[in-house]
């Protein structure tokens, strides 16, 4: 790799614009999401160290006034002045948006942080920013506060050590909040730990009264984080079968291991940057596993030549796999990083893999025999599963309509009018429907709690009455027919009992969605209703309350005496249909809570269903004892 890495490296596409009139360009929201996109800016940049080969510790500590410091050990910014702007190189990375050493200077191959705007970004949206340089045998430091410089880059002493240290607070006046979250913080670096093979990540809060630590160091990298998305389920087998090579300028890693589940669970990265919607390596990793087992099973006579081949589909189901590229020059299709575009990858990552899964099956003949077996029974459910579904299909008003029946739908033909309310029990369902505004709002009522799909095949799911009546009242299809445009209402409501019974159907519900309808959630068409905990009257005046909190401050509005009555709620059906709409389905005074899946955190949303949804009991047991202090309006019945 070339040490070339010097102020002439440091290339300028252009200066500094208004970021702090416009956070949301550059980091996606002032939200909680956007101030811990920070952290990620700055150790993302420290990442890129390690990927070229100069970095293997990284520290990041939520300081006790809030800030956040990352040190690394890597080569350190360099200091000298660029030619181009006359001020040191420190300053043009802090200071000028879309300058770094990630634009064709040499100074990286590979880069996570493609846009070169982290430094300057963070800076701009900070109130202070201070960073040490150690570099040369020197220690140099600069102070920025809300992206200009208040003192020039001064050597302030000498180091045995190279990297660089940059300190930074949040501005409070840009953000919502300035409150960082640990576990937030923990789940990502983690990942990134898995991503960089070798590399260690130490993160430390230091704040007074939640003083903790964890560090992040797995030698086997992907091969680690197979067994980590693996670790509620049982493997088929003990090996991580793992791909590595590269081809031209790309260099491909690959992880897979099978267990005993019927979901997928497959994770694609670009310079340690995951891509939700897959793209070219994704694409090309399908194509090597299809062709590799297909070829295999009839080699082994696990397939007669007369059979179908096995669907992609057969093959990856219960798979855990990571695909994990690098390379020069990624083209992302959208500003949101999402999907891999570069034609080069799905070659390099198809060649690779081919290759190296043959090799891998001949010399494992008894693990190749365990995933065709399965793949083969997953194929013959797939049969059966595509029986089941021809009985959630909508027909067309030729064949007369084939909605459930006990689904009261809306006159409003128009999508983005509709709701549907998937209410719990008939009881609800009753005064949900009387409740309703019947051009706008439809009711599904279910019967006691759903399938946990977490468990089950497709075809098992697809024979489930409640779950056919949801899926064919949505219009969507499921699976390979889903088609997110013959959607029939445009907010699907989860409306459940304000307790631990009715939390439980929301997360089977949330699981099903999850699973196999996952494009439903991504574009915002989800919501959960929040029925009230309490109702109080006083004087024949009557008020809400939907938690404990808002009970105490009510009544200490009202005045606590006598006169108060309070009635607690056990269920949506003790309510009369009055009180049901006015406090849960009124559009005017509701309260609905929008379900989002943030694409970030992907695999480690896949791990915590398979942790309370799945069949290993010792996993969920470690998650309720590590969570349970956390666990506020708990219902004991």
């Amino acid at each position: 790799m070339s040490k070339d890495y010097g102020a002439d490296q440091i290339q300028i596409l252009e200066g500094l614009e208004a970021v702090r009139k416009r956070p949301g360009m550059y980091i996606g929201s002032t939200s909680s999401r956007g101030l811990h996109h920070l952290v990620y800016e700055i150790v993302d940049n420290a990442v890129d160290e390690a990927l070229a080969g100069y970095c293997n510790e990284i520290d990041v500590s939520v300081n006790p006034d809030n800030s956040v410091t990352v040190i690394d050990n890597g080569r350190g910014i360099p200091v000298e002045i660029n030619k181009k702007k006359g001020v040191s190189s420190v300053e043009v990375v802090f200071t000028i948006l879309h300058a770094g050493g990630k634009f064709g200077g040499g100074g990286y191959k590979v880069s996570g942080g493609l846009h070169g705007v982290g430094a300057s970004v963070v800076n701009a949206l900070s109130s202070w920013l201070e960073v040490v340089i150690d570099l040369d045998g020197k220690r140099y430091k600069q102070r920025y506060e809300r992206g200009k410089v208040v003192s020039p880059l001064e050597e302030i002493g000498t180091t045995d050590r190279t990297g660089s240290t940059i300190t930074f607070l949040p501005d409070d006046t840009i953000f919502e909040e300035t409150i960082f979250d640990y576990e937030i913080l923990k789940e990502r670096l983690r990942e990134t730990a898995f991503l960089t093979k070798g590399l260690k990540i130490n993160l430390t809060d230091r704040r007074e009264g939640q003083e903790k630590s964890k560090s992040f160091h797995y030698e086997g990298g992907i091969k680690e984080y197979v067994q980590y998305l693996n670790k509620s389920r049982a493997a088929l087998y003990p090996e991580i079968i793992y791909c590595e090579g590269q081809k031209d300028e790309v260099y491909v890693e690959v992880a897979i291991q099978h267990n005993d589940s019927y979901t997928e669970s497959c994770y694609s990265f670009v310079n340690n940057i995951i891509t939700p919607e897959g793209g070219t390596h994704f694409t090309g990793f399908k194509n090597a596993l299809t062709k590799t087992f297909n070829a295999y099973a009839r080699q082994m006579k696990f397939l007669k030549e007369s059979e179908q081949p096995l669907s992609g589909e057969d093959i990856r189901e219960g798979i855990s796999a990571i695909i994990s590229i690098k390379l020069p020059e990624p083209q992302f299709e959208g500003q949101t990083k999402q999907k891999l575009g570069n034609s080069e990858a799905r070659g390099a990552v198809e060649g690779i893999v081919s290759e190296q899964l043959t090799y891998f099956l001949e010399q494992n003949p008894t693990v190749g025999k365990i995933i065709c077996e399965k793949a083969i029974v997953a194929q013959r459910a797939r049969d059966a599963a595509r029986k089941a579904r021809d009985l959630t299909r909508r027909r067309t008003p030729l064949d007369g309509l084939s909605l459930p029946g006990k689904l009261a739908d809306c006159s409003d033909k128009d999508p983005k009018n509709c709701e549907i309310f998937i209410v719990e029990g008939d009881s609800a369902g009753g005064s949900a429907k009387t409740a309703r505004a019947r051009a706008t709002q439809a009711i599904l009522p279910l019967r006691g709690k759903i399938l946990n799909v977490e468990k089950s095949r497709l075809d098992k799911i697809l024979g489930n009455a409640e779950i056919r009546a949801m899926i064919t009242a949505f219009g969507t299809g499921i699976h390979e027919d889903f088609d997110i445009a013959k959607l029939r209402y445009h907010k699907i409501i989860i409306m459940t009992d304000a307790d631990v019974d009715g939390a439980h159907i929301a997360t089977l519900m949330l699981t099903f969605l999850y699973r196999f309808m996952p494009e439903l959630i991504r574009q915002g068409y989800v919501y959960l209703a929040q029925p009230p905990l309490f109702k109080i009257e006083k004087n024949k005046q009557v008020w809400y309350a939907y938690n404990d909190e808002q009970l105490n401050q009510l009544l200490v509005e009202i005045g606590r005496d006598n006169n108060n009555k309070i009635q607690r709620y056990k269920g949506l059906g003790e309510m009369d249909a009055d009180q049901l709409w006015e406090t849960t389905m009124d559009p005017e005074k509701r309260v609905l809570r929008r379900v989002v899946i943030d694409e970030e955190k992907s695999s480690e949303i896949d791990v915590t269903f398979t942790t309370l949804m799945g069949d290993n009991v010792e996993p969920r047991k470690e998650f309720i004892e590590a969570n349970a202090k956390f666990v506020k309006n708990l219902d004991i019945y």
